[in-house]
């Protein structure tokens, strides 16, 4: 029963020794770090910071924490709500405040800033009460109402805050908890359209192998372990990171900013492996990039990646002139700009068209995609029958003039200025969060030959 005492069940439970009552009688100093924590209490994060202060200050600058008070999302959701007469209903909501949507406290999300902080992201109460995945996609949780926080310690401690069990969904060393996160990460449009599909391309992947070497989560990525106290008082354990780190970045005044995006650009500068050949042929110099996933558990990029804008640049010199350029996008442009004026630029992203085959912005108006992305590994060595040779190249005509000098850099954009300025244009996004949007540079596709290296082709080793 939530709010029940701990341990009140064991003392009416005949036949107890007294050795089975020792563990809630040691529990005591533990349990002092908060009150019992009823119902209320326990959907609202700031009631965890007390015993888990760690935890609530990585969560409170996640993406989690920060998923229904993104500027772009609201923005989405209110076009979306008046561009489909309402029939969007919870179906972003669902996914960006699910607390709020399970409690009825909103039906479409319009009212979401006027709702209490307790009902606002993806919260501890909502992720640790999960019970069942009952589905694939677009949050099939079922919640238990027993008050009885999940997690990935098989041996929780006794507190008095509230009471705890064991969950191979919230274990990021159980394939079963990729379940839980993917079910949120795929996304089906109410068309039908399988628009994101980040669990899907796990699935894909030898992470997703029953294999102790290969096995690899979505928390074995985004909640980073270490040795520490997985409550105030407690035994050294291995406990979770509650960052998130994914891609996206808070648009607005928030907690953990700094450490939140350094954490991104760590994941982004291993994601990749990329190798640069430059030779002479008899039509001209070429260049040929090659770009490898070698580090994410998906995809790359993943997620929205219809609205995400990766890209490569290449610039090849001859002594100090530039003799080739490609993808070379000024601070604020989009990257569709320089897409259609040089057709030589090599953009990864899902490019989505409405019913007419016209290009699309917004998810509701999506009737197909074409994805450009780069796949995850399928294997760790070619002999294996699952093996998919996963690098992709792209060549690039240099000219007739013996460069000396070749650069690439590979950028990524968490979402297209295209993307941002038509939200703007509609007047459903204020135009000061247009300059916010980063872009990253990933140390993995950074790549420089020159001709003093006697060779053709270079690697980042």
């Amino acid at each position: 029963m939530a709010g029940e005492r701990p341990g009140s069940a064991q003392r009416r439970s005949p036949g107890r020794s007294a050795a089975a009552l020792l563990p809630w009688i040691a529990a005591a100093s533990l349990g002092a770090c908060q009150p019992i924590l009823d119902a209320e209490a326990l959907r609202d994060p700031r009631s965890c910071a007390g015993c888990h202060p760690d935890h609530y200050r990585e969560w409170s600058g996640s993406m989690h924490a920060y998923a229904s008070t993104d500027p772009v999302f609201l923005a989405m959701n209110a076009r979306g709500q008046r561009e489909t007469g309402g029939a969007l209903g919870d179906f972003c909501v669902r996914c960006h405040a699910p607390l709020a949507v399970a409690l009825g406290a909103t039906t479409d999300g319009l009212n979401l800033p006027e709702l209490g902080a307790d009902l606002q992201g993806i919260g501890c109460g909502f992720c640790h009460s999960v019970e069942a995945v009952e589905g694939t996609h677009n949050n099939p949780l079922a919640l238990a109402s027993d008050g009885v926080m999940r997690g990935p310690i098989a041996d929780p401690e006794v507190t008095r805050a509230h009471r705890s069990a064991y969950s191979p969904l919230h274990d990021r060393d159980s394939l079963d908890s990729a379940a839980l996160c993917g079910s949120c990460h795929d996304i089906v449009t109410p068309a039908g359209v399988p628009l994101e599909r980040t669990y899907q391309e796990w699935l894909g992947t030898l992470f997703a192998h029953d294999d102790p070497f290969q096995r690899l989560t979505c928390g074995g990525c985004h909640m980073d372990g270490r040795d520490g106290e997985a409550a105030t008082g407690g035994p050294e354990r291995r406990v979770h990171g509650h960052t998130f780190a994914g891609v996206d970045v808070a648009l607005v005044d928030f907690p953990e900013a700094e450490p939140q995006r350094q954490a991104i650009q760590d994941q982004l500068d291993t994601v990749l492996f990329a190798d640069l050949c430059v030779t002479l042929r008899p039509e001209g110099w070429r260049a040929e990039v090659t770009l490898e996933n070698v580090a994410a558990g998906h995809s790359w990029p993943s997620g929205a990646a219809h609205d995400r804008r990766a890209w490569v640049e290449v610039a090849a010199w001859s002594g100090d002139q530039a003799i080739f350029r490609s993808g070379e996008v000024a601070d604020g442009q989009p990257v569709v700009e320089v897409e259609a004026d040089d057709p030589t630029t090599w953009v990864l992203r899902d490019r989505v068209y409405d019913s007419l085959g016209e290009p699309a912005h917004m998810f509701w108006d999506v009737a197909s995609y074409e994805s450009e992305l780069l796949p995850g590994p399928t294997a760790l060595s070619p002999t294996d029958p699952q093996y998919t040779d996963t690098h992709v190249s792209r060549e690039y005509a240099l000219g007739a003039q013996a460069p000396t000098r070749v650069e690439v850099a590979v950028h990524l954009r968490p979402f297209g200025l295209d993307v941002i300025d038509d939200l703007i244009d509609s007047g459903d996004l204020d135009p000061v969060y247009r300059e916010r949007i980063p872009t990253f540079t990933l140390e993995g596709g950074a790549l420089l030959w020159t001709e003093e290296l006697g060779r053709e082709c270079v690697d980042p080793g």
